[in-house]
C-alpha cells in the first residue's frame, strides 16, 4: 500500500512455502490475503489494517473494517496500527475520549474478534515530547474458529529503534492436528441486524457520524436493536 500525505505505506508478505495466496486485496485501510495452509489445507483470511490518525476519518477506517470482515465467513486474523486505544488504561495520561474507543469495540464485538494478548510491554507507540504519551494502538484480533485452530498463538514486542510504534511479533507455535471448530456464544450475534445481512449498518460511514453524536447508553440500545 502506498503512502498517504503524513501517513507511510504498508507491506504484507507470507512463505509461499508455507501458504497458497488464493485472494489479495487492497483498500483504503487495509490489505488482505486470502491463504491456505499447504500442509493442512486450513484456509484463512490474514488482514493488515493502518488505521488513519485523523479523527474525521475513523469512521470511513471502521465501515471499511467491517465491510472486508464481514464480505467472507473463512476465519480470521487481523493485526496492525489500528490508531484507537479500546481502554483508559491503554494510555498513560487521563486525557481520554470514550467515543472512538467504544465504537471500536462495538466493531470487535460484532465481528466476532477476540484480542490475543500483548506482552512483554503495556504501550505500542510513544511521541517525542518531552513529557511522553505513551498508547497502546498497535494489536492482533483474531476470530474464535482461528484460535480453536492455533489455541497457542501468542504476540509479544520486540525492540524499538527507528520508529514511533513497537513492532509485534504474531506467533501461532504449535497448531493442533485436527481443526475441530467449536460453538460459542459471542455478543457479536446480538448485534447482527438480520440473519442473511449481518450488521451490514455498521459498514455504512453514516451510522458512525450519527452514533458520535449520541450518548453511549442510546448508542449501544441502536447497535442492539
Amino acid at each position: 500500500m502506498t503512502p498517504r500525505c503524513r501517513s507511510g505505506g504498508m507491506i504484507l508478505g507470507v512463505h509461499l512455502l508455507v501458504f497458497d495466496v488464493g485472494e489479495i486485496e487492497e483498500g483504503d485501510f487495509f490489505i488482505r490475503f486470502k491463504l491456505r495452509h499447504k500442509e493442512d489445507d486450513f484456509k484463512f483470511n490474514l488482514i493488515a489494517v493502518y488505521g488513519p490518525a485523523q479523527a474525521d476519518r475513523k469512521s470511513n477506517f471502521l465501515s471499511e473494517l467491517v465491510r472486508v470482515c464481514s464480505k467472507d465467513t473463512s476465519p480470521m486474523v487481523i493485526g496492525g496500527d489500528f490508531n484507537i486505544i479500546g481502554r483508559p488504561d491503554e494510555k498513560n495520561n487521563d486525557n481520554f475520549n470514550y467515543r472512538w474507543p467504544f465504537l471500536f469495540n462495538v466493531v470487535i464485538d460484532a465481528l466476532n474478534l477476540r484480542e490475543i494478548e500483548l506482552t512483554r510491554r503495556k504501550f505500542t507507540w510513544a511521541n517525542n515530547l518531552p513529557n511522553q504519551t505513551f498508547e497502546k494502538l498497535d494489536r492482533v484480533l483474531a476470530c474464535t474458529d482461528f484460535e480453536s485452530k492455533y489455541a497457542l498463538t501468542t504476540v509479544h514486542t520486540l525492540s524499538r529503534k527507528i520508529s514511533d510504534h513497537t513492532p509485534l511479533l504474531f506467533s501461532t507455535n504449535n497448531s493442533s492436528t485436527t481443526y475441530q471448530p467449536q460453538f460459542k456464544f459471542e455478543l457479536g450475534w446480538l448485534l447482527r441486524a438480520t440473519p442473511t445481512l449481518p450488521y451490514m449498518h455498521l459498514a455504512n460511514p453514516n451510522f458512525w457520524q450519527n452514533m458520535e453524536k449520541a450518548p453511549p447508553t442510546l448508542s449501544y440500545m441502536h447497535l442492539a436493536k
